[in-house]
């Protein structure tokens, strides 16, 4: 039970020295504001000296950059959580979320030794008896993760992506403590409910819960090899089942050319214009075939193999769409083919989560304009980068808000037409996915599908109907017995409830400094004893106490910049 105490004790030092250096960076990078409204530790307790000799440079900086520097220099949680509100649409502007987009987690590397001592202690053998030989120096060092390439006694080469020592429970302090920041920023920024920090930082938490489970990423590429073995166009690396953890991932060593190195393509004598058409022909396989993709397709992660088929790497970060919002993304894209503008606007709302749909007529006609911006002109100009930042604008415009997986798909093909785009200057990235379009709104018609969802559909419609009259009896048995409840929700409230508690707050201050006043008054009157010469020594103490009181409560009212 002590040792538990001591332990509580322990954490939540941590947690305050973590808050603490919070602060500091907050205050550092120019939120004063935010370190103020939210109950961290006072700027007047912080090393500002350190804070001031770096402000000059700081303010150089814009916003966006400086929130970006934030994240990065608070560590791998905070570099998460920006990649995180840069996939959301509705968290930050766009220049937010386009600096945002730019966070790399590349940190130094730990030493070997440590990484070592891990491996062993997952596979309960030396390294010795799996592998011949192991290169000290890692290929890659991330905030999550480090990767080393090795060779297996049975010679096969292979590298070996080993979990940084400690990570978890870092991450998990952050997490605690993010959860504490979103919790406040929701009670004392109103204007921040909007964004939901405390949905976030839960969406934040159940990613890297993912990511930080090796084992996750094994059955990712398990089943994007399953979708994919009868193309000849892909090369997926094999797993070394055997030695993969939740902490170690062991997989075979690709040695190709990245998608981004030209020079060394041309060298190869491979056509670019041709391999521009299969990655995408493979994305969107991935996108409108199978609903489940890489979500990180940036150059680094797409090698081109010696036989030309094309490799991806790293798939920790998938992104998965269902049906449905597959055929609505596809009915929106056809109905901006067609010019059909209230059908894009049809589209664009069974695509977004709202509470309230817009008013029609200024919805469309944003619409309209948005199609009149980029669709009114010869393709080979269109970027689908531009058209997914304009396409967040307008939903943002209206309160809609695109599924986070949407947007992590829309990002996907950001990632992917810049690299095609590399390799072929001219590539049309949306005539390349139309017939993958065409083939899914011909799907729905055929009549197998059409008996099928009208099975469906008739089934729960059986369903609600055979459970509605039992729900109505329930309801009906709550209200009799008088278990029936409304509650009510108020909602931007707490501003003048806190200023009424404040003030609540001084008034019974000051009436205790007043009666401390009138009851120093009266002793020294009495003369009550012990005596200094004929004052009382007790009314002294009272007066002393009331003035210290009297002048605390000043100093509060000031600070807060009323009388």
């Amino acid at each position: 039970m002590l040792w538990s105490r001591f332990r509580q004790i322990g954490t939540a030092y941590q947690q305050a020295k973590r808050l603490r250096d919070i602060a500091g960076v907050l205050l550092k990078y120019g939120y004063e504001d935010l370190a103020k409204h939210l109950p961290l530790p006072r700027a007047e307790r912080l090393p500002s000296r350190r804070v001031r000799e770096q402000q000059a440079a700081i303010h150089e900086l814009s916003h966006a950059e400086r929130l970006r520097k934030v994240c990065e220099e608070l560590g791998p949680s905070f570099v998460k959580l920006g990649q995180l509100a840069a996939a959301r649409t509705r968290i930050l502007p766009t220049e937010f979320t386009d600096e945002l987009a730019k966070l790399q987690d590349q940190v130094t590397p730990i030493p070997f030794a440590e990484i070592r001592i891990l491996v062993e202690s997952e596979w309960k053998r030396p390294l010795g008896e799996v592998f011949a030989e192991v290169e000290e120096q890692p290929i890659g060092s991330a905030s999550i993760a480090q990767v080393h390439r090795a060779v297996l006694v049975s010679g096969e080469v292979v590298v070996i992506k080993v979990q940084r020592p400690g990570i978890r429970k870092t991450v998990t302090e952050d997490l605690g403590i993010l959860r504490q920041l979103a919790g406040l920023a929701e009670r004392n920024l109103p204007e921040w409910r909007l964004f939901q920090p405390v949905a976030l930082v839960d969406e934040l938490a159940r990613s890297l819960e993912k990511e930080m489970d090796f084992t996750c990423e094994a059955a990712h590429l398990d089943r994007f090899s399953w979708q994919f073995r009868e193309d000849p166009t892909i090369y997926l690396p094999q797993l070394v089942h055997g030695l993969t953890t939740k902490s170690v991932l062991v997989m075979e060593f690709i040695s190709g050319i990245k998608a981004s190195e030209l020079d060394q393509l041309d060298t190869a004598g491979i056509d670019r214009n041709e391999l521009s058409c299969r990655i995408a022909d493979l994305v969107m396989k991935q996108i409108f075939v199978h609903g489940f993709f890489h979500a990180d397709p940036h150059p680094g992660n797409v090698q081109i193999m010696p036989d030309e088929r094309i490799c991806f790497l790293d798939f920790g970060l998938m992104g998965f769409l269902d049906l449905r919002t597959r055929e609505a993304f596809v009915d929106f894209v056809w109905a901006i083919a067609c010019r059909n503008e209230p059908g894009v606007a049809t589209a664009l709302l069974k695509l977004t989560e709202s509470e309230v749909d817009p008013p029609r007529g200024s919805f469309e006609t944003d619409v309209a304009e948005f199609m009149h911006q980029h669709f009114y002109r010869p393709m080979g100009e269109l970027r689908f980068a531009d058209l997914v930042t304009q396409l967040v604008k307008l939903t943002s415009k209206h309160h809609l808000q695109l599924p986070p997986d949407l947007v992590v798909m829309l990002k996907a093909m950001s990632v992917t037409e810049e690299l095609v785009r590399r390799l072929n200057p001219e590539f049309d990235l949306i005539a390349q996915a139309k017939p993958f379009m065409r083939r899914s709104r011909t799907e729905r018609l055929r009549p197998k599908r059409v008996v099928a969802s009208a099975l469906a559909m008739a089934e729960e419609i059986g369903d609600a109907a055979r459970e509605l009259p039992g729900e109505l009896r329930r309801i009906i048995a709550q209200i009799k017995s008088g278990r029936a409840r409304v509650n009510f929700h108020h909602e931007g409230l707490e501003p003048a409830y806190n200023a009424l508690e404040r003030s609540a707050n001084r008034l019974s201050f000051a009436m205790v400094v007043a009666s401390l006043i009138i009851g120093s008054s009266l002793t020294i009157h009495s003369k009550v004893p012990p005596l200094w010469g004929d004052v009382s020594m007790l009314g002294l103490l009272g007066y002393c106490l009331a003035g210290l009181m009297g002048f605390w409560l000043l100093i509060a009212i000031l600070r807060h910049g009323k009388m």
